[in-house]
């Protein structure tokens, strides 16, 4: 469905470009009552790129800049531990007070049956979000060292005009490499109300859209970030009309139609621990397909479950399976990472591939 360049000319079969933040997370309790926490790494785009390494064994690395001093250390630390190539990120000197530049820190809670979950962003000024287009050299990154594929998304380029500007020079540039560009909608309205709303955001992603091959997200991204209505979705998104849905998709196609795929998560929240979860997805050669349907999914941990299933679909793209078989490995590996605690995957290939083909949880030993 999708031409990659080959793996042997390339140092990279995944890149992402996005901000990495450490994630203060208090367990089973609530941020504002907490004693401790524990640290993860984090971020939308670095989540799929993380997932594609661990979890798929693919060579990947993370655009990103940090602050050096020792949190922005740690955040190294955790994203070595990852597998991800670090060579790619920026170091931006500290003055000592975080004034200028800074990590950006990001007190996540899991929320727990009628307590839904809760994100609290700590991010202004970092060093991520002052990344501008001249900083990377995009050409040497996509022609020089070679990448067979390139994600980003919309919290990225929520983070400040420059962002957004760095992002629309790297879409470009991938498509200028041939490098296959991937891009998650990812709509968070705290990161864009105060800098222009729905407007903005959509004026940023309509600009991005036309050199991106795999679009992503769920029902709210497409309306909120490209400005497309979902026919028969009620207001509170508890019901979809699957039909309703393949019509916005054959409109988001029809206005763009260098995508080469569409696809999203379908997700229902009965409590913030049993979500009803499932995906969909189309191209212009198989149509709309559909990913097994788990209701009642019991969850451990919701962040990260649609990075994960970004990551499970472009693993199987850059194999070159078809387009039901790679929405079937992402809505697996996305079930599979909201069964433990992080914003990044714990899983298996074996696990995903066993999950997507229809196996359950019996004990394995």
């Amino acid at each position: 469905m999708l031409s990659t360049r080959s793996a042997d000319q390339c140092r990279y079969d995944i890149v992402a470009l996005g901000e990495v933040m450490l994630r203060l997370d208090p367990g089973e309790g609530r941020i504002r009552t907490a004693r401790s926490f524990r640290v993860w790494e984090g971020g939308g785009e670095y989540n799929v790129a993380r997932g594609l390494r661990r979890v798929f064994g693919l060579r990947g690395a993370i655009v990103t800049a940090l602050a050096d001093n020792e949190v922005g250390r740690l955040v190294e630390d955790l994203v070595l531990a990852g597998g991800l190539d670090t060579d790619l990120v920026q170091w931006r000197p500290y003055d000592g007070v975080g004034r200028a530049v800074r990590t950006g820190l990001n007190f996540t809670e899991r929320g727990f049956g009628v307590r839904g979950a809760v994100g609290v962003s700590d991010r202004g000024h970092t060093a991520a979000a002052q990344l501008a287009p001249d900083d990377v050299d995009f050409d040497h990154v996509f022609g020089d060292l070679g990448v067979r594929w390139l994600h980003t998304g919309g919290i990225y380029a929520a983070l400040s005009d420059t962002a957004a500007d760095t992002a629309l020079a790297a879409v470009r540039a991938a498509r200028r490499h041939g490098t296959v560009v991937s891009y998650d909608l990812n709509y968070r309205p705290s990161l864009w109300k105060a800098i222009g709303g729905q407007s903005r955001a959509q004026e940023v992603n309509r600009e991005i859209a036309p050199f991106v091959d795999v679009m992503i997200g769920n029902e709210e991204d497409f309306t909120a970030a490209l400005g497309f209505d979902v026919p028969g979705v009620d207001e509170s998104l508890a019901e979809l009309d699957v039909a309703g849905f393949a019509q916005m998709i054959e409109a988001v196609a029809a206005e763009f139609p260098g995508l080469s795929a569409i696809a999203t998560t379908l997700r229902t929240v009965r409590t913030a621990t049993v979500n009803d979860w499932g995906a969909l997805a189309w191209s212009p050669d198989s149509g709309l397909v559909r990913a097994t349907q788990r209701n009642g999914l019991e969850i451990c941990d919701r962040v990260g479950g649609g990075d994960s299933f970004a990551s499970g679909l472009v693993a199987a793209l850059l194999e070159g399976r078809s387009l039901d078989v790679a929405v079937e490995w992402g809505a697996a590996h996305g079930a599979l990472a909201m069964t433990t605690p992080g914003d990044t995957s714990m899983a298996t290939r074996a696990e995903v591939l066993k999950l997507a083909a229809g196996g359950g949880a019996r004990v394995d030993r």
